[in-house]
């Protein structure tokens, strides 16, 4: 069924559902495609006698996928719209189908149109599941044009070759020391400002909603996002109470680093404690004005992302670990939740 841009595989949803008896499903939809929500039940609701239930909280990802908690109601079947599965998550009490929201988009143009600016002759290729499917179109484009491209596998978290996630590069790490830069198949400045983090190497955005090539504009964005995070850093100096905060979405659950940072600190005599929820806001945590610093162990967007709507600085583990000089500034990298 192709939606706004997207072919997402309804029909294979309906197929499972009805091939499978299933009579109560719970429907997890992204943020930018729950304005479709009418087409999708239209559908489903037409091809299939299941009754759904939609799951209002926020999905950003497949770690947000809701499993156990839906049992109370007699949910027997999850479908989450729009990500490709997280492998590791296996513990779910209740049967779960990812069906990707897949860009109809041509990226052929913009990558040729990147041809000239890059540097250097061999290239990692990566994007997001959406465009994902397109990098052997791209790889193609790079060999015609005497380059070498390389499209890297990521850990046992990430789906697909070459798929980068917000919280996860090991599709580029695991090669960044066999290329010279990297081009980066997609939309927005989060996933390549994560990638030239994470790699050292310079990343070249190929956009094909704007048919816009970027490589300039994210070097000042990174500086731009550095100097923030500096700044981070330097305003939770003289902070002494600290909250640790755990994400229980199955995806984000990383109390072992929770309990690893919170020993650091009791090594430098500062006080912690240790908050857990399936979303945090800044209008969640304000109440707790005793902390001076929050540190997250959750979501990496959320120190990133939300950093100018805290009262209070947010940072991330490796943040905490320049702060009580475990670690040089020298050694910064953007945190990633990585396979263990």
């Amino acid at each position: 069924m192709k939606i706004s841009g997207f072919d997402i595989d309804l029909e294979k949803v309906a197929k499972v559902i009805n091939e499978d008896k299933y009579k109560r499903v719970v429907l997890q939809i992204p943020e930018g495609l729950k304005i479709h929500l009418s087409k999708f039940l239209n559908f489903l609701e037409k091809e299939t006698s299941a009754s759904f239930i939609i799951s209002a909280d926020p999905c950003f990802g497949a770690c947000d996928v809701v499993n156990s908690e839906f049992k109370g109601l007699g949910v027997d079947f999850v479908v989450q719209i729009g990500h490709t599965p997280i492998p590791t998550i296996v513990d779910t009490k209740i049967p779960n189908l990812f069906v990707n929201a897949i860009s109809d988009l041509n990226v052929t143009k913009v990558v040729e149109k990147a041809i000239p600016f890059i540097k250097g002759k061999k290239v990692g290729l990566v994007s997001t599941a959406q465009h994902v499917h397109m990098l052997d179109a791209a790889r193609d484009i790079l060999v015609k044009n005497k380059f070498e491209p390389i499209i890297g596998k990521g850990d046992s978290r990430v789906a697909l070759k070459g798929q980068i996630l917000g919280c996860n590069f090991s599709a580029a790490t695991s090669i960044k020391d066999k290329v010279d830069l990297f081009l980066f198949v997609g939309d927005g400045n989060f996933h390549p400002l994560g990638l030239i983090l994470s790699t050292k190497k310079p990343v070249i955005i190929c956009d094909p909603y704007s048919n816009e090539v970027r490589g300039k504009q994210l070097d000042d964005l990174k500086d731009m996002i550095l100097r923030q995070r500096y700044g981070a850093i330097a305003r939770s100096k003289e902070a002494h109470v600290f909250g640790i905060l755990v994400g229980t979405k199955k995806g984000q659950q990383r109390i072992e680093l929770a309990y690893n940072l919170k020993g650091k600190l009791d090594s430098k005599q500062k006080k912690s404690y240790i908050f857990a929820a399936n979303h945090f806001s800044p209008s969640h945590l304000e109440s707790f004005r005793d902390v001076d610093c929050f540190v997250s162990t959750a979501c990496p967007r959320i120190a990133i992302d939300d950093y100018m709507q805290y009262k209070v600085p947010i940072i991330t583990p490796v943040e905490l670990e320049i702060l009580l000089g475990f670690k040089k500034w020298e050694d910064y990298h953007f945190d990633e939740i990585l396979d263990k």
